[in-house]
């Protein structure tokens, strides 16, 4: 410590966001930061000629300073064998001697200057300081190395300089070390997880962080959350092809031998590899509409205009051929509770709806159930015959079909309209606001109903979509641009494992350059979700197919089975991943 007084202000360092290259992107941050000369004015969201590229996941009030250490500087120095680290290198606003993250709490409170501050969270792990500090890395070791910084809101504005005693005001509860590991690390004690959502100072993102966690910790229902029934992918026979509508086909696949397939949950997808359907053999996913309990898996395909796939499933398919299915996955399956519970769907999105209503027929639920379902017309309907018996025998189901394309005469009837389910068409059926409600079919039409349900009354917790097609992109920090489709990465064709994109209908080889999963589909334009790129956050964890995989660096909490992190994995064998 400085003069042996307590911690004080060694720099305070400001910079406004800028473009930057990287990895043939371009990068809007702002974690270039350099030293000011004299007093800066700190006010409620930033300091007088600072700023934040990222407000998604920097500044803001929760995340108007940021604080780093000399002491971690000279750890760093020591690690990567560098003396050019200089203050402001870590992005932070207030580099400080003294105040270690092992030390500091969540909820102190320090006078500095003229400016009184709380601790909010600590630092975003994101690549970007990696990027600044020019090792990728980084992200990952201020974890582990458990250095990470913190973020601080302003209770007082004013003015505060280098050379600024920092005193303390007020004790916080847990350390700034603690909350990190307890957010990226495994080993998560659930009573530190309770006292974590009981902070009033943590950030609400950080907050309802914990709360996902704890909730996972207490599942009342672990059978929900089984591990997938295979690994890999595994042959399944053809049982029956049966057209629903004049574009849509239902599919009946069984075991070779006769056994039963394992139950699947209400709303899961099946991820067929179709051999004769070209090569390499084209993965798609599809909903599972048939009842849970069935010991055979039904999905209805439509037949998207050129879809490869969903062209032979619905055209050329016979019973007797034979798949490669992988088994059933996904979270959006139908809760255990007892209160409403509305199934609003659009077109082919019916399917996992569908399978939903199955499971509340045959467990015959007294729950308040809410059928909404639009399509074109009732020629372009598929399954509309199946819903309907199946809602006729629940004694508190509602029924409520839209067609866009309907006349009038379609349009009479108490529950039959004619137009498009629209937001004043929802407000116009009174929904019990305290329903949870499944939404599947076009991203559009998701996005409008998430919005309509949130203005009737519900809560945006209680609103699961499923998304047939890639998730959105999550790619902080980069500028926005026209993207292809997904599409072979550009050179000479690698002659390493086939990675598969299942939800992008893409495989390609990896080539020298693509180390990582990631970086490959990078390459292929494919749709992809990470922020620290270092194996830290789980932005990116996907499901693993088929394949193996090894990491480099290894993640700090490795995912669970049937789960990879894309940002750290290279193949080793060929894979397929859900994205």
């Amino acid at each position: 410590m400085t003069d042996g007084g307590g911690p004080t202000v060694v720099s305070v360092n400001v910079g406004m966001p800028k473009d930057v290259s990287w990895q043939g992107e371009t990068v809007h941050t702002g974690v270039w930061k350099t030293p000011v000369h004299g007093p800066a004015m700190v006010r409620r969201l930033d300091i007088d000629g600072d700023g934040q590229g990222d407000l998604a996941g920097h500044g803001g009030e929760q995340r108007a300073v940021l604080v780093y250490q000399v002491q971690s500087y000279a750890h760093w120095a020591r690690h990567f064998g560098r003396d050019d680290l200089s203050h402001g290198h870590f992005g932070e606003n207030l580099t400080v001697d003294g105040l270690p993250d092992d030390e500091v709490c969540i909820g102190d409170r320090y006078r500095i200057g003229e400016a009184e501050f709380e601790v909010t969270q600590p630092r975003v792990t994101c690549y970007r300081v990696g990027m600044r500090v020019g090792e990728p890395e980084l992200p990952a070791l201020l974890v582990s190395h458990h250095r990470p910084g913190f973020y601080m809101r302003v209770l007082t504005e004013g003015h505060v300089q280098a050379g600024d005693r920092i005193v303390r005001t007020r004790a916080g509860t847990l350390s700034v070390a603690d909350t990190d590991a307890l957010l990226y690390l495994p080993g998560r004690d659930p009573a530190t997880l309770r006292l974590a959502t009981r902070i009033p100072a943590l950030s609400p993102g950080w907050r309802d962080s914990f709360r996902d966690l704890l909730a996972d910790a207490d599942a009342a229902e672990p059978a929900r959350r089984a591990e997938p029934a295979w690994a890999g992918f595994r042959t399944v026979r053809v049982a029956e092809v049966r057209p629903e509508t004049g574009t849509v086909s239902s599919i009946v696949l069984a075991a070779p031998d006769g056994s039963p397939l394992p139950p699947a949950l209400s709303g899961q997808y099946l991820t067929l590899r179709i051999p004769d359907a070209g090569r390499p053999a084209p993965v798609r996913s599809y909903s599972l509409s048939s009842s849970p309990g069935a010991e055979v898996y039904r999905i209805s395909v439509k037949h998207e205009p050129h879809g490869l796939a969903s062209g032979y499933l619905t055209t050329t398919l016979r019973p007797g051929a034979l798949l490669e299915a992988a088994a059933p996955r996904g979270d959006f399956v139908l809760d255990g509770g007892a209160g409403p519970v509305l199934l609003v769907s659009a077109g082919i999105g019916v399917t996992p709806v569908l399978a939903m209503l199955h499971e509340l027929a045959s467990r015959h639920s007294a729950r308040e159930v809410w059928w909404l379902h639009s399509s074109r017309s009732p020629q372009e309907h598929p399954l509309a015959g199946e819903a309907h018996a199946l809602l006729a025998s629940l004694p508190s189901a509602h029924e409520h079909v839209f067609y866009s394309a309907g006349t009038p005469g379609e349009g009479r009837g108490r529950d039959v309209h004619a137009g498009r389910l629209t937001k004043d068409e929802l407000a116009a059926l009174d929904l019990p606001t305290g329903a949870v409600a499944y939404v599947c079919g076009p991203a559009s039409f998701m996005a409008d109903m998430t919005a309509a349900l949130v203005a009737v009354g519900l809560d945006p917790g209680d609103i699961r979509t499923e998304l047939f097609g890639a998730m959105p992109a999550v790619n902080p920090g980069v500028v926005a641009r026209n993207r292809p489709a997904p599409h072979q990465p550009p050179g000479p064709p690698g002659h390493g494992p086939l990675v598969t994109f299942a939800r992008s209908g893409i495989s390609a080889r990896v080539a020298p350059g693509a180390r990582t999963v990631l970086e490959l589909a990078d390459a292929c334009d494919v749709p992809s979700r990470w922020s620290c790129r270092t194996g830290v956050c789980h932005t990116c964890v996907t499901p693993l197919l088929s394949g193996d995989v090894s990491y480099a660096p290894d993640p700090v909490d490795p995912p669970t089975d049937g789960q990879v992190l894309v940002c750290c994995a290279h193949p080793d064998t060929d894979v397929v991943v859900d994205m």
